[in-house]
């Protein structure tokens, strides 16, 4: 099996360069615009009309990719910093802290999308859990005018440790929380800015958008238009109005929750395959997320800032269709209260492993309480051991992928656990901390940039889950994936390392890049927050290696590199499953199409009688 190279040295090095070459020339403005959730190939003129004018007048980076695991906060946290999980500590929505989180009701596997949980991490782990400093806090250093405005959670992210945010040297920051108790605080001069635009100084809430349903009842048929309308508002009306009248460069992050909300909460299709996440509701979503894109760019017109801002629209990820089937799960044996019989429960994974591994589960999101028989954990997340306190092995469900955690370093508890994934028809692709050593069928976790100088606590195990498509003249825009959840087979989610998921949107249009430009090149969440400290002149100081690259083909007389495609294999297990990853490179840098078991993950078909004798 070839070694990975995941320095990523290459993009250090274009990055400094990019950014002392940029010191001469005054910086221009920067939006970053985050459809939360829109997969790659689904915008067109139709569907998507502003996305679509973007990537059509500017630069269409049609080989772009989400990382994995294809999580919000995780690629959220590559943007933001432009480096990879393995040194934000990131690795997805759900992770294990090793100490009970406060602001969590105490426990030690947070979701992290919550600002208090953000506040709660970073005080434990050194003022800043993700040991990276973000590309809105060193412009709002070097005297840029800074907000970020959007979903809850990533759009905190962006300057997190801005702890007081009341003032004008600060980071604006609206987002669902905004005028409520953990709402970040607002100056004087935005809240009289609101009231002067007839805005209200409290986000409205998602109303029926933010309706998921049952077992027995669909989700939503709404977007989130409401909130979203109001946030644009902001953003039009009040904040690019008043970074204008200050008269100096500005940034501005828009994280938009649609399509990303509409789409898990789709009630277009309960308990079935199809149409899944291409029902009207998620169309609807799309829209929803394009409208704010055009509004956004009609003030900069209004305003006379268009010329002297450049635009980034990049999702955080694709998206799939939630698959709740498995013929080889002890979980669909049981009989759950809110969960169709035969059908896989949230929280399978630490069913199962607690079965395989006969070890008692607990549950740590119900103050360690033990999980009876046909119960499932509250959240999916799972502390296996005799002693919940002092846990074995530790499940941190997030959805088409899940994070496990051994806190003792067990080698042999990891060849265990690995052995009773290769049984389940659900898993494709079995990743392994390096240090525990190699395992066959699965892959160590350093070819994906997992491995850094993260501050938190690294997976000891990421396990894939499967993916196929659905049926449809391009795959990536049906993909359905086995979901760890407590959405409902029809919704949807991702976080797999299906192509589905891994295949995000990103475009570019600004002075600073080419004019109606196909990107061929492989690019990345990471080389988003690369490219945009290059664009904005800054020079980060890294702690970690693994850090994207700048988008130099992209901009007007920058280099253009060459790509290379390659994969890596493990050795067969004993039932013959391997891990399978497909890769591109641009240097040394790595970008992860899709992995797993060949024929078990869309975008990596079944291996012929020649691939299965090939690849050491």
């Amino acid at each position: 099996m070839r070694r990975a190279i995941l320095l990523l040295s290459a993009g250090l090095i274009a990055l400094s360069a990019g950014a002392a070459s940029g010191q001469n020339s005054p910086p221009r403005n920067l939006i970053l615009f985050v459809p939360d959730g829109l997969r790659g190939r689904i915008v067109t003129p139709q569907t998507a009309p502003a996305m679509a004018e973007v990537r059509d007048k500017g630069v269409n980076f049609k080989n772009s990719h989400s990382l994995f695991p294809t999580f919000t906060m995780a690629n959220g946290s590559a943007m933001a910093t432009g480096h990879y999980l393995g040194d934000t500590g990131t690795f997805s929505n759900t992770i294990y802290t090793a100490y009970p989180v406060a602001h969590a009701n105490d426990t030690v596997t947070p979701f992290i999308e919550v600002d208090p949980v953000l506040l709660d991490l970073d005080e434990h782990f050194g003022g800043d859990y993700m040991n990276e400093e973000t590309v809105l806090k060193l412009a709002r250093a070097q005297g840029f005018s800074t907000a970020a405005i959007g979903k809850l959670g990533p759009t905190f992210l962006f300057d997190h440790t801005d702890k007081t945010g009341a003032g004008g040297q600060h980071s604006i920051v609206i987002d669902d929380a905004t005028g409520g108790k953990n709402g970040v605080p607002l100056s004087q001069e935005v809240q009289d800015a609101l009231t002067k635009a007839g805005l209200p100084r409290v986000t409205p809430s998602r109303g029926d958008n933010g309706k998921a349903g049952d077992a027995k009842t669909p989700g939503t048929t709404a977007a989130n238009v409401t909130q979203q309308a109001y946030m644009a508002d902001v953003a039009a009306k009040v904040v690019l109005p008043m970074f204008k009248a200050r008269n100096k460069p500005f940034v501005l992050v828009f994280w938009s929750r649609d399509p990303d909300g509409s789409q898990h909460n789709t009630g277009d299709s309960l308990n079935s395959i199809t149409p899944g996440i291409n029902g009207p509701t998620s169309l609807a979503g799309i829209k929803n997320a394009d409208d704010n894109l055009a509004q956004l760019r009609k003030a900069l017109d209004e305003l006379g800032l268009a010329a002297s801002t450049n635009i980034i629209v990049s999702s955080d990820h694709g998206f799939s269709t939630i698959s709740k089937e498995s013929k080889t799960s002890p979980s669909t044996k049981g009989k759950y209260d809110d969960t169709p019989s035969g059908f896989l429960p949230m929280g399978f994974l630490a069913i199962d492993l607690a079965k395989a591994l006969d070890l008692p589960l607990f549950d740590p999101n119900d103050k360690n309480a033990p999980v009876a028989e046909n119960k499932r954990p509250k959240a999916g997340n799972g502390l296996l051991g005799k002693d919940p306190a002092k846990p074995d092995l530790v499940v941190a469900t997030n959805g088409g992928s899940d994070l496990i955690y051994l806190p003792g370093k067990d080698r042999k508890l990891a060849g265990r656990t690995v052995k009773a994934l290769l049984e389940q028809d659900y898993v494709s692709g079995i990743f392994v901390e390096d240090d525990l050593g190699r395992f066959p069928g699965a892959l160590p976790m350093s070819q994906l940039g997992l491995k850094g100088k993260a501050v938190t606590p690294h997976p000891s195990i990421v396990v894939n889950f499967r993916s196929w498509s659905s049926g449809c003249e391009e795959p990536t825009n049906c993909s359905v994936s086995v979901a760890d959840t407590v959405l409902r087979q029809g919704q949807g989610m991702h976080g797999s390392f299906s192509r589905g998921d891994t295949m995000n949107f990103t475009a570019a249009i600004g002075p600073d890049f080419k004019a109606g430009y196909v990107n061929a090149l492989p690019v990345s969440n990471a080389d988003v927050g690369a490219t945009a400290a290059r664009l904005l002149n800054l020079t980060p100081k890294p702690k970690g290696n693994l850090i994207g690259r700048v988008m130099t083909e992209a901009m007007p007389n920058g280099a253009t590199p060459q790509a290379f495609a390659g994969t890596v294999k493990s050795q067969p297990s004993a039932n013959g499953l391997r891990t399978v990853l497909n890769f591109q490179r641009v240097g040394t840098q790595r970008y992860f199409d899709a992995a797993g078991f060949p024929g078990r993950t869309l975008g990596l078909e079944a291996e012929g009688t020649k691939q299965k004798t090939a690849g050491k």
